[in-house]
């Protein structure tokens, strides 16, 4: 069993960039999928990413990729998610969510796939 805990989050400008990271407390994530949801007050959870740690395959939230990366250290001990030019839009809490075993592709985005959540990190993009 894995408790992910996220840090990173903070307050950065339109345009700027940060890193979240989401570690494996009690253990690595080995062999686990994880994925990064986010969640503005008063919408629906979004699918952001995830990456299935035993292929490093990765599937990214629509319209995301080219801004947001996901990855992994080599010890699989933390997943990271990078944002690159963030937008006002891209406020939210950001929740990283863990599954022991591998997530098909298609199901990648979809919450009940994962069993083990995080308590979120807040992301707030204003000039």
């Amino acid at each position: 069993q894995v408790q992910p805990v996220e840090s990173g989050g903070g307050f950065v400008q339109p345009g700027g960039s940060l890193r979240l990271s989401c570690a494996a407390s009690g253990r690595t994530f080995d062999r686990y999928s994880v994925a990064w949801f986010r969640q503005a007050p008063g919408t629906e959870r979004d699918f952001v990413a995830a990456i299935r740690l035993a292929d490093r395959n990765t599937r990214y939230g629509d319209s995301l990729k080219g801004r947001f990366t996901i990855s992994t250290d080599s010890a699989k001990n933390a997943v990271y998610l990078q944002m690159n030019s963030l937008r006002p839009e891209d406020t939210a809490s950001y929740y990283c969510a863990a599954h022991a075993g591998g997530v098909i592709y298609g199901m990648m985005g979809v919450p009940r796939q994962y069993e083990y959540w995080g308590q979120g990190t807040q992301v707030t993009v204003s000039s």
